[in-house]
């Protein structure tokens, strides 16, 4: 039995990456875990990871997980998902807005006018998609007055950071979970968004061969395995004044020395408050 046990949780974009750590992160304390994303057949993506690889590793984890094949961009998807969701468990505790699509123009650097519109995708994938998941897990919420929204998101949201959408998508996910978390404050759900630094996710390694600048760039210490910032949800998850933070953006890195929180080596992750800005948005 783990703390979380009998909790129920969406994560989308948990093929692989960030996504899929938070997934395990959420299994390891026992949560029933609704591992999404797009990718269900191993081979098909350019990356690793399957939605249903992600749920086996929850099993057997120690929580349960069900993949469900969704694409963000489909509202109709969306709605099916927390449906099925609410027919199968009666409730949902955590939805995490994870997913982003990550065009390769998106690291290259090239100004934006330079850049295919259709990039736009970053947008309607990062911001656009979690207002639709957030619509929906906030009827199902707001009916069993409790409830977890969390915002991926970083210091991008201040600091220029490979692209004018990406920066433009995370800082309006810091608003969003901000606005969210004034509407949900009288139902006792509370909406936050977190800012990681940099995580060593399947893409991540990729763009340390491949983008020109970026080894040298990086602060090694300060990088997470993609299951630090599933700890620290667990950790809010788990916190019953959770609703104090509410509102609120937060760094990782900073509620992880509150709540005693460590990545899978033991080690403590610094934040890059100092090196790269702060978070504008404060409880409410």
């Amino acid at each position: 039995m783990g703390a979380l046990t009998g909790k129920v949780a969406v994560v989308t974009g948990a093929s692989r990456g960030v996504g899929k750590g938070i997934a395990l992160a959420l299994a390891s304390e026992g949560a029933t875990v609704y591992v999404t994303g797009r990718t269900i057949a191993a081979g098909t993506a350019p990356l690793p990871g399957t939605v249903g690889e992600t749920a086996a590793e929850c099993d057997a984890r120690g929580g349960k997980g069900i993949a469900v094949q969704v694409d963000v961009t489909d509202d109709d998807q969306l709605a099916a998902l927390f449906a099925q969701v609410q027919a199968e468990e009666g409730r949902l505790d955590i939805l995490v807005n994870n997913v982003l699509s990550i065009p390769d123009e998106m690291t290259q650097r090239k100004p934006f006018w330079e850049k295919s519109l259709a990039n736009w995708e970053i947008f309607d994938t990062g911001l656009r998609a979690a207002f639709v998941a957030s619509y929906h897990a906030a009827q199902i919420m707001v009916s069993q007055k409790s409830g977890l929204i969390v915002g991926i998101s970083g210091f991008v949201g201040v600091t220029y950071t490979y692209d004018v959408i990406f920066g433009t998508t995370k800082a309006g996910m810091d608003r969003m979970m901000r606005d969210m978390a004034i509407e949900l404050k009288e139902h006792n759900v509370a909406a936050v968004s977190l800012w990681q630094g940099f995580t060593y996710t399947e893409r991540a390694i990729e763009n340390l061969k491949n983008v020109p600048g970026m080894a040298a760039q990086l602060n090694s210490a300060a990088g997470s395995s993609p299951e630090y910032p599933g700890r620290i949800i667990a950790a809010l998850a788990k916190d019953p004044e959770v609703m104090k933070r509410s509102g609120g953006t937060w760094i990782n890195a900073e509620l992880g020395e509150e709540y005693g929180v460590s990545d899978v080596d033991g080690r403590m992750i610094p934040s890059n408050r100092a090196e790269r800005g702060s978070p504008i948005w404060v409880p409410v």
